[in-house]
């Protein structure tokens, strides 16, 4: 059996991706994962849910991309997309000020869940640059790998695909530009939303209008930025 045939991946991702499956340092953070669950340690997202972004948003589907860098690491918060959390859990502050942009850009009013599948299902592409964490442990699988398959994912986006807007928050998120051809997409880039940085000019960045602005132009329907009031 193959490296990609043991994981649950959407048919145009896998078709894609199969290749990059298959390289040695993919075996190696298969078995690197195995072996810290074996060892009893917590690892989120779940693992039906590592590719839960993949899974969301059919590559023939993605409009748009939001570069996150680790999943979560509390207990329930990651599901797969970034910066969303599971229904019932609270919004973090990155994602809180995330709609704080998006009520002065959309007026659109500030939801009391941040769970984002909304998003996803509508060609979001919502993808952290590590698909896995140890529980509070940030940035515990950087560099095991996923950031190879990550850049991957934002390659083949970026050749397979034209007009997609791209979303680079942050100055990890804005290194991944040199993946993406500037001449057939948009990139917008601002300071990452966190509290640490959202008020030198997140909040005030646009992005959201900006985005169905360039979509309306390309002949392509905006996204749907407001989420359903309960999950």
């Amino acid at each position: 059996m193959s490296q990609i045939d043991r994981v649950k991946l959407e048919d145009s991702w896998k078709a894609a991706l199969h290749d990059e499956f298959e390289q040695p340092y993919m075996q190696q953070l298969g078995a690197f994962l195995r072996q810290e669950k074996a060892a009893g340690k917590v690892i989120y997202p779940p693992g039906p849910l590592i590719f839960n972004a993949l899974n969301s948003t059919p590559l023939n589907h993605v409009r748009v991309v939001i570069l996150g860098q680790d999943p979560y690491h509390g207990a329930g918060q990651a599901h797969g997309l970034c910066f969303s959390v599971q229904p019932g859990v609270a919004p973090p502050p990155s994602l809180q000020n995330i709609f704080k942009e998006l009520k002065r850009d959309l007026n659109l009013d500030v939801p009391r869940h941040g769970y984002l599948q909304h998003w996803a299902d509508q060609g979001v592409l919502m993808l952290n640059t590590s698909l896995t964490v140890e529980q509070g442990m940030a940035g515990s699988h950087a560099k095991r790998g996923w950031q190879r398959l990550t850049d991957r994912i934002i390659e083949v986006v970026s050749e397979s695909r034209s007009n997609v807007v791209f979303m680079l928050w942050g100055a990890h998120a804005q290194s991944k530009a040199k993946l993406i051809d500037p001449t057939k997409h948009l990139l917008l880039k601002s300071v990452h939303p966190s509290p640490l940085s959202a008020h030198r000019g997140f909040v005030g960045n646009g992005h959201f209008s900006r985005a169905n602005q360039f979509l309306k132009q390309q002949g392509l329907a905006p996204i749907d930025w407001k989420l359903p009031a309960e999950v």
